[in-house]
């Protein structure tokens, strides 16, 4: 079973919340944490299509890679969605823009507690460098769905399934009748409890030899 991740570094997406500063015995205050990032507004996860690019190119040295500013934050944010905040971690972008993290979440206020933990977890990162996005599904719900279509034996092959760009829903491959097909898709829509399915057609994934 194929599974995808959105983000180039990976995987796979976050927002952080101003901490007042907090004043000691002596009355002296305590740095405050680093601004507030302003969340983008309840706007949709960005969806580069599953064959495209998933951020835009970046360059050091003339090689292909992450930032290292984002990466750094990335791995902090990946981190945190993968464990504590799974119920609401959807997907993550790096490096768009350059520098970037775009994090993409079912609940905001979720994701700024996201992001207030990966600064916690590496004080080093810049939490103002994310940006929040909304997503109807989980990457953890995206990822048991995909696993049960997969299971399905049908008239038609199912070659690979996996979370579809911007966590909307799931992509299952299948031959090109399969992807014509309106009762297949129906199917495996009821499957997923109502979760969108899209059927492309796909080539077979070669079986490991060794």
């Amino acid at each position: 079973m194929r599974r995808r991740f959105t983000a180039r570094f990976v995987h796979v997406g976050v927002v952080a919340v101003s901490v007042a500063a907090l004043l000691t015995g002596c009355g002296a205050a305590e740095p405050a944490a680093p601004r507030a990032l302003p969340a983008a507004g309840g706007k949709s996860c960005p969806a580069p299509g599953r064959d495209e690019p998933q951020a835009p190119p970046t360059s050091i040295g003339g090689t292909p890679a992450n930032t290292p500013e984002g990466l750094r934050l990335s791995q902090a944010v990946g981190e945190q969605g993968r464990g504590a905040f799974a119920d609401v971690y959807a997907t993550q972008v790096t490096d768009l823009p350059p520098g970037r993290v775009a994090l993409c979440v079912t609940d905001l206020a979720r994701g700024r507690l996201l992001v207030e933990a990966a600064h916690r977890t590496d004080p080093g990162v810049d939490p103002g460098r994310v940006d929040l996005y909304l997503s109807p599904y989980s990457g953890r719900a995206l990822g048991a769905v995909s696993g049960e279509l997969c299971r399905i034996e049908d008239t038609f092959p199912i070659h690979a399934c996996a979370a579809a760009p911007g966590a909307t829903g799931v992509e299952v491959d299948s031959d090109a009748a399969g992807a014509a097909s309106a009762e297949f898709r129906a199917r495996l829509s009821r499957a997923a409890g109502g979760i969108p399915v899209t059927v492309r057609e796909g080539r077979q994934a070669l079986p490991d030899v060794g």
